[in-house]
């Protein structure tokens, strides 16, 4: 079914057009993921889409009842709004906690919020969760969404794949969504559109397979002008000695696009790069023992707050280390124990004598002393040539690799966020650091520029420390990953899926422990009041041994059916992972391996909600 398209619509600016005379369609079940270079036009053309933005020329139609949602990158709220009336309006709890739709939304992106805190007051990414929860509590039949990643966590990430990938049935609804991180976009979409040059090129499938049709595309176009030339020859020839031979075209093959990769080495040479790291950092770089790390109460009464707890870790040369965590679990404080911006209030931090530390973070205040500097004149003063795995690079080679080749001549102050953003990256390297650490280096990144500095820090001969919340890229650049959950730091084997299920498991604990709170404190609490429907009667007569009132037994029931629920279907993965082993090749020691972890991280998963389970039924008893 034909929800909304665009007839010829171009929009140009003073200086370039933008879009040029591009024609689409959206069909109910589409899942489209927007990618290209920043300032090519992909949030223009949502904008424009969503009827936001008018073009130049050309129209946009919609079937005349179709509802759409529309998510830009500024949150934009009313004065003194409240979260609660952000997302529901005036509409009372018993209204709008009906709707399973709305219960999900409040619960995956405002958990941990008061409705009644006013908007002003939040954090950046707070306020994103809000502006999120608010489009998403609405009915639509589609949903255009700018960069809706941004200032989320890896679980708030996880979260809006899953509700967006159930939010309608299939063949229904239609998403479009813009962003940067290609996890998400892998998980959540089925085709792709490239905005460049004016025009819009779609794909089919998420980003691993546009990367792969793109790379196809480019090596035809090029076979086809190089067929082109040989042509001409050819007919030159031909007119000299007579009639010309029949020729004809080779049919593609499906299995020239494996072959494209087949040869491909793998991303890293690792042992490259230990070597080459370990001769500019020695064998120490930090070594962590039985450090913990406390801040004092804001006032005297209150007790000091203990974020790092009894860490020992060792970090040695060319490390690649991913760090994962809740927003204030601690990772900033781990980073700033590695640069000295934070002490430790007990035990050792060992640092390496000829440890050189760079962080590139969220800000840009290294760029702010020379933001009326050419770029030129930055790279100037460093030094000719750089050495990496991959050969010597200059400045103006490693500025290329970054799309920053046609901005030597402008000033700092004139390039756009994302150039920025390359820029410190670029200026970053150049300083030569043995030990880098990225937090949130992806900000303001296309896709196109994520994989030129994934492949500049391939042959980066350093330790390297990143916190970020872009899955896709924390797994692509680094070797292991770790998590500071509870004050302490646990290695991840099995990576970031193994984090989201040990995330998942301490949620469903927390729910147990909170619902067999609210039976004990209910305990000594009063009947309902005279008066009372028989339907509230014979709740709270069924729940007379437990202590609990009709209500708090009918929320006690409903989260053990949940809990229930979800340990059938942990033991349906752990039974699927089973027959997956029982089938695999028995030589295969690596795959064997990988599945044993997924077995056991679902056995973990299932014994937390096991035990949450026999805690709250005993509230009911």
């Amino acid at each position: 079914m034909h929800l909304l398209g665009a007839q010829e619509i171009s929009l140009a600016y003073p200086n370039r057009p933008l879009l040029e005379g591009v024609t689409l369609g959206v069909e109910a079940g589409d899942r489209i993921g927007i990618v290209g270079r920043n300032g090519d036009g992909k949030s223009t053309l949502v904008k424009i889409l969503a009827g936001v933005l008018q073009p130049d020329s050309g129209r946009v139609t919609r079937r005349g009842d179709v509802r759409t949602g529309y998510l830009e990158q500024v949150d934009d709220f009313a004065p003194g709004a409240t979260i609660r009336e952000a997302v529901v309006g005036e509409a009372a709890d018993y209204e709008w906690a009906a709707d399973p739709k709305i219960r999900d939304v409040m619960s995956g992106l405002l958990g941990d919020l008061d409705l009644e805190t006013p908007i002003s007051s939040l954090s950046g990414g707070q306020r994103r969760r809000v502006a999120l929860a608010a489009l998403l509590a609405g009915e639509h039949e589609v949903l255009f969404l700018d960069e809706p990643t941004n200032h989320l966590d890896v679980e708030g990430i996880a979260w809006l794949a899953r509700h967006l990938n159930r939010r309608w049935p299939a063949g229904q609804g239609a998403l479009l969504v813009v962003t940067h991180d290609r996890w998400f976009l892998d998980e959540v979409t089925t085709q792709t559109w490239e905005v460049h040059d004016g025009t819009v090129e779609q794909y089919e499938g998420g980003y691993a397979a546009y990367v792969l049709q793109r790379v196809e595309r480019r090596r035809q176009a090029e076979q086809a002008e190089a067929k082109r030339q040989n042509l001409m020859r050819k007919e030159l020839a031909w007119l000299r000695r007579g009639a010309p031979a029949r020729t004809s075209k080779p049919k593609f093959r499906i299995e020239a696009a494996n072959a494209l990769i087949a040869d491909v080495p793998p991303v890293r040479d690792t042992t490259e790069l230990v070597g080459m790291a370990t001769a500019r950092l020695g064998k120490d770089v930090f070594e962590l023992e039985d450090v913990s790390v406390s801040f004092p109460g804001r006032e005297e009464t209150e007790e000091d707050t203990t974020v790092l707890e009894d860490l020992t870790w060792i970090l040695g040369p060319g490390d690649r280390v991913g760090i994962l965590g809740r927003n204030g679990a601690g990772k900033s404080t781990l980073a700033g124990l590695l640069t000295g911006d934070v002490t430790a209030t007990w035990g050792r931090v060992k640092r390496g004598k000829t440890v050189k530390v760079a962080v590139l973070d969220q800000q840009l205040r290294d760029l702010e002393p020379v933001m009326d500097d050419f770029v030129r004149t930055l790279l100037g003063q460093k030094k000719a040539a750089y050495q990496t795995a991959g050969g010597e690079l200059t400045p103006g080679q490693l500025a290329e690799k970054l799309g920053l080749g046609d901005v030597l001549a402008n000033r700092v102050k004139d390039l756009s966020g994302g150039q920025r953003r390359r820029l410190q990256f670029l200026l970053t390297l150049l300083d030569e650091p043995n030990v880098l650490i990225l937090d949130e280096p992806t900000n303001d990144m296309d896709t196109d520029m994520l994989a030129a500095m994934e492949d500049l820090l391939d042959t980066w001969p350093g330790t390297l420390l990143v916190i970020s919340h872009d899955r896709y890229f924390m797994e692509r650049v680094t070797d292991d990953q770790f998590a500071v959950r509870a004050r302490h730091l646990r290695h991840l084997p099995g990576g970031v899926d193994e984090y989201l299920r040990l995330s998942a498991a301490d949620d469903a604990e927390a729910g147990a422990r909170d619902a067999k709170a609210v039976g004990v404190r209910a305990a000594g609490a009063s009947g309902p009041a005279d008066g009372a429907s028989g339907a509230a009667g014979t709740a709270e007569a069924a729940g007379e041994g437990s202590g609990l009132s009709g209500a708090q037994l009918r929320a006690a029931q409903k989260e053990l059916n949940a809990l229930e629920r979800k340990m059938g279907k942990l033991e349906q993965s752990v039974e699927k992972v089973q027959a997956k082993m029982a089938a695999h090749d028995q030589s295969d020691f690596e795959g064997l391996t990988k599945l044993t972890q997924e077995q056991n991280g679902y056995r973990e998963e299932l014994a937390a909600l096991e035990e949450a389970w026999l805690e709250l039924s005993e509230s009911v008893e």
